[in-house]
């Protein structure tokens, strides 16, 4: 995506920096974003488009994700040898207050070596112990050559951005179908056009 951006922003005469550490949002007189400023430079815009991390000053804490990765050398077992799965376990099913989502891709995706599966199980965090309340989903997966857990907060913006021009994220959920981002994304860019992103299917 950030090469992607970098080619149409070049082809578009726009000015971009990848790669740059401490990032600070400029703001003018009137409390309006009006650049961002890394290792002594700022690129001067209009808008700004971040994540929570940017500008924590202007996001509220709305939960945590608890998440395991597992790297396997086969599919999930009982999905029909599936090199990519999505199984969604119903909250009442676990006695919880909300879903689990298990998700698996593979090699033949171009994310992991020939004959390695990724799999990623997630949920809003409960309690503390990852460990035990990924535990439905985590034993769905079968064998597992390494498994890693990482659980962090959620936050969503409480500016307005037509006062300040900053566009703020919300952080990922649990889910890894991607609806809940992709909404957001759209929301946003409305937001930020005053437009709405019409999607259309053509045939061939």
């Amino acid at each position: 995506m950030l090469q992607g951006f970098a080619r149409l922003s070049a082809v578009y005469g726009g000015t971009y920096m990848l790669s740059k550490p401490e990032c600070k949002v400029e703001f003018d007189m009137e409390g309006k974003a009006c650049g961002v400023t890394s290792e002594g430079e700022t690129a001067k815009c209009k808008k700004v488009v971040c994540d929570p991390s940017y500008l924590t000053n202007k996001v509220r804490k709305i939960g945590k994700v608890a998440r395991a990765i597992a790297i396997m050398s086969h599919p999930i077992p009982n999905t029909n040898e599936s090199h990519s799965v999505q199984i969604i376990l119903p909250q009442k099913q676990l006695g919880r207050n909300s879903d689990m989502y298990v998700f698996c891709c593979s090699y033949t995706h171009n994310v992991a070596p020939k004959g390695k599966f990724i799999a990623f199980v997630s949920a809003e965090a409960e309690s503390d112990n990852i460990q035990s309340e990924l535990k439905p989903g985590i034993d769905l997966l079968g064998p597992v050559d390494e498994l890693f857990f990482d659980m962090y907060d959620r936050y969503e913006p409480v500016n307005e951005p037509y006062l300040d021009n900053c566009f703020i994220s919300t952080s990922y959920d649990a889910t890894t179908h991607f609806e809940t981002t992709v909404t957001d994304v759209l929301n946003m860019y409305t937001m930020i056009t005053g437009k709405y992103l019409r999607l259309k299917i053509y045939d061939v």
